[in-house]
């Protein structure tokens, strides 16, 4: 583990938890909503077939409302599940949000146990929280890794979800980390470009 990063990540991570607390719940719902109809009109959005969303924790941006009307557009709709057996999270289908959703380990909501179990191969879209996020795609989760550790396995595009005051110029760096390739936030539309590959 690179212990300069690690405490880096910790202070930065202190800082961004007090930023998001400070933000009042009307501006909270009104910069979701900014941030739902930025996202419904971009092309990564509308060709999208199977869509991992994740259940907001307190605090985090919602973009769940969205899930509803994925369905309805015929999309395939996924949210992670904790796996005991493995201790990692997983994706499982839902079709009735209301019906097949749970509180889950962590009190998170998740799909229930007669939810389908989707490969990580067809997921074409991960709308992926953090508590941060860099101009370079990079997240900075909330330090148990469990988000990482699911990304690592998907191809498909990773956008990674935040309000604005969670965008920093830079977060440290880990082998870990997966970057992502899109942020959305309630006023930007951020593409990351690919890094460059290294000369033959």
């Amino acid at each position: 583990m690179n212990t300069d990063a690690h405490c880096a990540k910790a202070e930065l991570r202190r800082q961004l938890r007090l930023a998001i607390h400070g933000l009042p719940e009307a501006e909270r719902r009104a910069a979701s909503a900014r941030a739902r109809e930025l996202l419904r009109r971009q092309a990564v959005w509308e060709r999208a077939r199977t869509v991992l969303f994740y259940a907001p924790l307190a605090g985090e941006l919602d973009v769940s409302p969205l899930l509803e009307e994925a369905l309805q557009a015929g999309k395939t709709v996924a949210l992670p599940r904790f796996v005991a057996a493995t201790g990692t999270y997983l994706p499982f289908q839902v079709s009735d949000p209301g019906r097949d959703c749970a509180p889950g380990r962590f009190g998170i909501s998740e799909p229930a146990a007669h939810c389908p179990a989707l490969e990580l191969k067809r997921l074409d879209l991960v709308l992926a929280p953090g508590l941060g996020f860099d101009l370079s795609g990079r997240r900075l989760g909330r330090g148990r890794g469990f988000y990482d550790r699911l990304l690592a396995g998907i191809a498909g595009t990773k956008c990674g979800v935040a309000f604005d005051q969670q965008v920093v110029p830079q977060i440290p760096a880990e082998r870990h980390d997966v970057n992502m390739n899109f942020i959305l936030t309630p006023t930007r539309w951020l593409e990351i470009p690919a890094p460059a590959s290294l000369p033959a």
